[in-house]
């Protein structure tokens, strides 16, 4: 059966990006400072605004300007550094609003348990070497070019902006992914470089040489791709001053591309207390294992939390029929072999340090960097066991 699938990703100049990253840039301060801090921080960026606001239990005090400058260092590290994009790290307005975490949520946590309520989900498949939907990975890693582009190799596209979005649609045979079908690129950028009007014909030469024919491999690409490169023409306003931003909107580019479900909550700015990341995080690890273990080609698991409860309500797994032992099984032998309460997760996956800036562009998952402890495939030889 042959069938159409597409992910997509957006640059970490994307404006809900941006806010993503100055949550986790905070939720690093903390951490760095005091690893047992509770935060739940949350950005919304706008034409030259940022507002910082929610809620944080720590031993450790971060001033005003201390957060205001953490804010200020990651918009210029994005690349927001031109006063002509209307959202610029040194003139931009400021306000921070974080305070105190409700004794009712930390009195649940202290004993142990979760952090709140909730649902979450892991997932992964053999048809990428990274165990993730290639869809995606092809979607990130054309936005990821772009980002180092224009911050390390400019004189190869020298027009870039720091806001970009690709879609990539993937035609499969079955669960076989056989070509790419479809790829979908918007980059922003100047009108002009050195006097030169930026056309769309001009970008979308530059994307196909120098983005998706260095991203994607040559064995998926051929002459019938379906190509749409800037389509509404020119893109110069972009960033917040083209669209605000809010932390926790792009769930789908942070996990499995659409190919997989998402629990009820997002990531960025928040304590590994919060089982909406630690136990999303700890779902993935399990389902990469799976995979890897060669359980199962493709593993779907979903683990569930009641607030101040360590242990978890429910734990479900599906292979999609691929499964070489019962789902229910694998289900049993998890819960049997697995600690998968707040504390051992955060013990197993080391979430006390400050790692979480980088997971907030680019996707949660499928990378290799070694901050990435759920990425690990330290637990196939227990899976191993389960055959």
């Amino acid at each position: 059966m042959s069938y159409l699938f597409t992910s997509e990703s957006v640059s970490e100049g994307h404006p809900d990006k941006i806010a993503d990253q100055i949550s986790d840039a905070v939720l690093d301060a903390y951490l760095s400072k005091d690893k047992n801090s509770r935060v739940a921080c949350e950005t919304f960026v706008t034409t030259n605004y940022v507002l910082i606001g929610g809620e944080v239990k720590s031993k450790c005090k971060i001033s005003d300007a201390e957060i205001m400058e953490i804010a200020r260092k990651t918009i210029r590290e994005i690349g927001y550094t031109k006063p002509e994009y209307l959202f610029e790290a040194n003139l931009c307005h400021i306000e921070n609003k974080l305070h105190k975490q409700s004794g009712d949520i930390a009195k649940g946590v202290d004993k142990g348990g979760a952090g709140d309520q909730g649902m979450m989900f892991g997932y992964a498949t053999s048809e990428t070497p990274q165990y993730m939907p290639m869809p995606l990975m092809f979607a990130h890693s054309i936005v990821k070019r772009l980002a180092d582009i224009r911050k390390k190799e400019p004189e190869l596209i020298p027009y870039l902006r720091p806001d970009a979005k690709s879609q990539v649609t993937i035609e499969y045979n079955g669960k076989i992914p056989k070509r790419v079908h479809t790829i979908v690129v918007s980059t922003q950028h100047d009108p002009k470089y050195r006097n030169k009007i930026i056309t769309q014909s001009v970008i979308k030469k530059d994307i196909l040489e120098h983005v998706t024919k260095k991203v994607i491999p040559s064995e998926y690409l051929d002459s019938k791709i379906n190509y749409h490169i800037n389509p509404t023409g020119s893109f110069e306003i972009g960033g917040p001053h083209g669209d605000s931003g809010l932390t926790g909107r792009k769930i789908i580019v942070d996990t499995y591309g659409g190919k997989a479900p998402h629990g009820g909550g997002a990531f960025s700015g928040k304590d590994p207390t919060k089982v909406d990341r630690s136990g999303a995080y700890a779902a993935r690890h399990l389902a990469k294992n799976i995979v890897a273990a060669e359980l199962a080609d493709e593993c779907l698991i979903q683990v569930a939390y009641a607030i101040g409860v360590d242990q978890p309500v429910s734990i479900y797994v599906n292979t999609f029929g691929t499964g070489k032992l019962p789902d229910t099984y694998i289900a049993e032998f998890i819960k049997k072999e697995i600690d998968l309460t707040p504390k051992g997760i955060i013990e197993r996956l080391k979430l006390r340090r400050p790692i979480y800036r980088k997971t907030a562009a680019y996707g949660h998952f499928g990378r290799d960097d070694a901050e990435f402890s759920w990425e690990k495939l330290d637990l196939v030889k227990i899976f191993k066991k389960a055959h």
